[in-house]
């Protein structure tokens, strides 16, 4: 349970950039989307637990129970409508200052959905104060900081899980913050091994991982190996949004577009998915590159209209890769960065500030590369191209 539990919260922060705001339903009646009927295994747990918890609105297990599977949901098929519904199955006890443990662990998990990252560590600030050995707080807690730059903060938090969580899970974290902040090869070689050598881990955790080693692969240029990851993970969870993008992004690297073109032709609902066909279609020449373009334009108006913000990144992309505008990805990028600091936001903004020439995106890249040491093929590749002059 502790694996799944790990599973469904830290990928939920790590995929959170790309998704929207909750939407909150104005009440309980409000239909929002007719859901697959009865022969979706998932949507039927999902409406047995929604049946229970209307029965027992006040009953804390059910409720965490109904919240922690919409977070999942929310994370396997990119919906952040999803975390609207977790937030309304905690409602009895989420707007309170001190609500239980267990309620301010998804809290902090959906408060990071929006960006709210200090909120989100004042959450699990105070679930720590309470219990110093809650392990999902300290798994969420590690998260967060590495989202946001806070390296040594995370790793002290990663270093808390010896004793509390299983050695995989604990590599896989000491071994995300590594990647990004100086010792990528050694943290790729020593989750490699420990996965290797706990084939007995759950299909969840597994997939987890292997995405984790696709993506460290991907930034040390061991791009074959990479790909082998990826395709491993799929095996165990092919419908997993976040990894779905990951592939899709090696594919576009190796410049595989029309691939991607297949990957993801029927997977578009996702906001960040959408972009990846977008660009695919773009770079393959497809005549329904517009369409496509079209579509996330009007997302991401919607998104403004709702004063949501978390898109910045994916539109930042947008910009940049689809409508070729490298002022406006620019901005957007550095805004982003403002926020949140993974390998991503600062390829996007490297990337911005080599085509654009903004002087301030090119220090702020260029700074980050030395203090937090990062070692990225193809961020390497952009900066190279930066220029001699901040």
């Amino acid at each position: 349970m502790f694996g799944k539990t790990f599973c469904l919260l830290s990928c939920a922060c790590i995929l959170s950039t790309a998704n929207a705001a909750p939407y909150l339903p104005a009440n309980g009646a409000q239909v929002l989307e007719r859901l697959p009927g009865g022969a979706n295994p998932v949507q039927r747990e999902l409406q047995g637990l929604r049946s229970a918890v209307s029965a027992n609105p006040q009953d804390l297990n059910l409720a965490t129970t109904l919240a922690q599977r919409y977070i999942e949901q929310s994370r396997r098929d990119g919906d952040p409508r999803y975390l609207g519904y977790a937030q309304a199955a905690l409602a009895p006890w989420y707007a309170q200052p001190q609500p239980p443990s267990p309620v301010l662990v998804l809290r902090a998990t959906l408060r990071q959905s929006t960006h709210q990252f200090g909120a989100a560590l004042a959450d699990l600030d105070t679930v720590l104060q309470r219990d110093s050995g809650n392990s999902q707080a300290w798994l969420t807690r590690a998260t967060v900081q590495t989202i946001t730059g806070d390296f040594a903060g995370a790793r002290a938090s990663c270093m808390r899980l010896y004793s509390r969580a299983p050695e995989l899970v604990v590599q896989a974290c000491l071994s995300s913050v590594g990647s990004v902040s100086g010792q990528a090869a050694g943290s790729y070689e020593r989750l490699r091994q420990t996965y290797a050598a706990r084939p007995e881990s759950g299909a969840d955790i597994r997939a987890w991982v292997a995405t984790l080693l696709g993506e460290m692969a991907a930034r040390l240029g061991r791009l074959d190996a990479a790909e082998a990851h990826f395709r491993e993970a799929l095996a165990l969870d092919p419908l997993d949004s976040y990894l779905l993008g990951a592939y899709a992004d090696l594919l576009l690297d190796r410049g595989r577009a029309a691939q991607v073109v297949q990957l993801l032709k029927d997977k578009t609902a996702a906001d960040a998915l959408l972009l990846r066909y977008a660009i695919a279609l773009k770079q393959a020449g497809q005549p329904q590159a517009a369409q496509a373009s079209a579509e996330l334009a009007a997302r991401f108006d919607a998104a403004l209209r709702r004063r949501d913000n978390v898109h910045q990144r994916e539109q930042a992309r947008y910009e940049l890769a689809v409508r070729g505008d490298a002022r406006a990805a620019v901005r957007l990028a550095k805004l982003n960065w403002a926020v949140q600091k993974e390998p991503a936001d600062l390829r996007i903004l490297a990337q911005a500030a080599v085509d654009s020439g903004d002087k301030e995106a090119r220090t702020l890249v260029r700074d980050w590369l030395k203090t937090s040491r990062i070692e990225d093929a193809a961020i390497a590749s952009i900066a190279a191209r930066l220029g001699d002059k901040a």
